[in-house]
């Protein structure tokens, strides 16, 4: 399960390092996509990944295509480097708005790399309000 909050900054070359927990649990390599709804980047697995390609072309064409380019167009292979460093491609930053500081979370099946401040805000757009309603509309 990937779990965790890390902060690290991007380098000249588009570099960041990855936490190590997290590329234990993601592999030795994983796929970097667009977030979906949201301006942050999604690290899979490739069995993570491998079981979402499944389920999308199990549906129909009609109802999957935009989400299968929108998800694969954009999608890169991560291998980090000996130092731990992964390429996060310029299409991919701009997608995310990724600057200098990033937070990388670990979200259950996935991690997420987002900018630090567009984290922030996120963060505190959530209220203990709204995580209630969500706990009672999921029945915990």
């Amino acid at each position: 399960m990937l779990i965790g909050e890390y902060r690290h900054s991007l380098d000249a070359k588009g570099r960041v390092n990855f936490p190590a927990k997290l590329r234990e649990d993601l592999g030795e390599s994983f796929v970097l996509s667009k977030g979906m709804g949201v301006k942050c980047l999604y690290a899979y697995s490739q069995q993570e990944w491998q079981r979402l390609t499944e389920k999308l072309n199990a549906l129909p064409v009609s109802k999957a295509a935009a989400l299968q380019r929108y998800l694969f167009a954009g999608a890169t292979e991560a291998q980090p480097d000996k130092q731990g460093r992964i390429l996060i491609p310029q299409s991919l930053r701009d997608y995310a708005g990724l600057q200098k500081d990033l937070v990388i979370i670990g979200a259950s099946n996935r991690a997420e790399i987002w900018d630090q401040d567009a984290w922030e805000q996120m963060c505190a757009e959530i209220t203990p309000d709204m995580v209630a309603q969500m706990m009672d509309e999921l029945d915990f």
